[in-house]
């Protein structure tokens, strides 16, 4: 796609938004409909999931955030693959927004192409840059030229529009239903076991008790002496706590001290309420982002 091809479809984007807001509220996605993001969406809330699309993930977390205009938001933490997505923790480290659920995806990369293409075809292949590496195996048998664009579902989108004859796009299956579009070859992602996990987001206001709720996420720091770390890790132990999940945040304006974020599994919410006691009063600072069920794997 040309810089002002990027340009327009990036202002479409923004309509798009504009339009879906009018009628019934959605849920904000990073990405344009076809996304990895409105697949994690439908999966949470069924195929008929209205989604708002956005830019980027700050525009996501802000639209969630505003009663008006959204239900909320589904917004990628962590990838299989790549690690967590640290940016995103602190955009929800800022936010009022609360964990209502979340969704373990895996990621399927198809080539794309109009009706009627073939492999011989193809002079060039489309995607975003994230997605093309993902493919090296696959695409070094051929010598196309690739393309590095925004989003993958934009790609798809394009060569939809343009009736690209010569032209492929590396996207999902939802792409590809949306654009009418063939899938040439299916899964030509190198790394077959590649999950991405979305989490499901609502303002304060908004979020419910969820019923069966098995998980938690929450952030805490202590007073950073020796071994106050250990003193909590210790204490979630003992309580027969599975951590899925520990990261390291530095603290801004501190001499390298550092939060944590956790993610708890956990049988009963009896047994979550517990180990919260336990480990309030060894902690300076506790928040607790959400309270839900886990994710099935997709």
């Amino acid at each position: 796609m040309t810089k002002d091809e990027v340009e327009k479809s990036k202002n479409e984007l923004s309509t798009a938004s504009s339009s879906l807001l009018t009628g019934r509220r959605g849920f904000a996605i990073q990405g344009y409909e076809g996304s990895f993001h409105q697949m994690a969406a439908q999966h949470f809330f069924g195929k008929n999931a209205q989604v708002i699309p956005c830019a980027t993930f700050r525009e996501v977390v802000k639209l969630a955030a505003t009663k008006k205009e959204s239900d909320g938001g589904v917004m990628a933490i962590e990838n299989s693959i790549a690690g967590s997505i640290l940016s995103n923790y602190n955009l929800l480290q800022r936010s009022n927004l609360h964990i209502i659920g979340e969704v373990y995806l895996q990621i399927r990369q198809n080539l794309l192409v109009n009706h009627g293409i073939t492999m011989e075809d193809i002079r060039e292949v489309h995607s975003h840059p994230m997605a093309i590496q993902q493919c090296f195996d696959f695409l070094d048998k051929y010598d196309w030229k690739l393309v590095e664009t925004d989003d993958t579902a934009l790609s798809a989108r394009h060569i939809h529009q343009h009736k690209s004859k010569h032209v492929a796009a590396i996207a999902s299956k939802l792409a590809a239903e949306l654009f009418d579009l063939d899938i040439l070859v299916p899964n030509i992602h190198t790394l077959k076991n590649n999950y991405t996990r979305f989490l499901i987001l609502q303002r304060e206001d908004m979020a419910q008790k969820i019923k069966g709720a098995d998980k938690a996420s929450l952030s805490f720091h202590t007073d950073h002496s020796k071994g106050s770390l250990a003193r909590v890790l210790t204490k979630i132990a003992e309580d027969d706590i599975n951590l899925s999940k520990l990261q390291s945040f530095p603290i801004p304006d501190t001499d390298f001290k550092y939060s944590f974020h956790v993610d708890m599994e956990f049988h009963s919410i009896d047994q979550f309420e517990k180990v919260i006691g336990d480990i309030r009063p060894i902690t300076e600072h506790l928040k607790i982002y959400g309270i839900y069920k886990r994710g099935e794997w997709k």
